[in-house]
């Protein structure tokens, strides 16, 4: 390989008619905020070999969306430490990350067991009159 020929160069020339493999994404939300802007926090892998960890899902003024782990540049700008490259990619990472908080949430909120006035006075043996 040359200095300045890059990795992908050299795979695509010998595969040239290879397609490009479908990407398989896992989603793990790891905390749901009910309050603020920063709804949850999620780990996200793809194809079981490169793992995305503090991907945010952010209740904007539009709705939700995922913003990708970035760091404070010199000049106060964020930038992303990781991000899809091409729109195709952007909209199937985030589609996945979105519906997974939605079933997370949904499930979560399954969960939460309904105590009604009978089991409250078993439980404390304090009876309601």
């Amino acid at each position: 390989m040359k200095k300045n020929e890059s990795v992908e160069n050299v795979v695509a020339s010998e595969n040239s008619d290879a397609k490009p493999l479908p990407m398989k994404i896992d989603v793990k939300i790891g905390s749901i905020r009910p309050t603020g802007s920063i709804r949850a926090i999620a780990s996200v892998n793809l194809n079981e070999c490169f793992a995305i960890r503090n991907v945010k899902i952010i209740e904007g003024s539009k709705g939700l969306f995922v913003s990708m782990p970035s760091y404070r540049a010199g000049n106060g700008e964020y930038k992303d430490i990781c991000f899809p490259v091409t729109a195709d990619f952007r909209k199937q990472l985030n589609n996945a990350v979105i519906n997974e908080y939605q079933n997370t949430l949904q499930m979560s909120q399954k969960q939460i067991p309904v105590q009604d006035d009978l089991s409250f006075e078993q439980n404390t043996g304090l009876k309601m009159k």
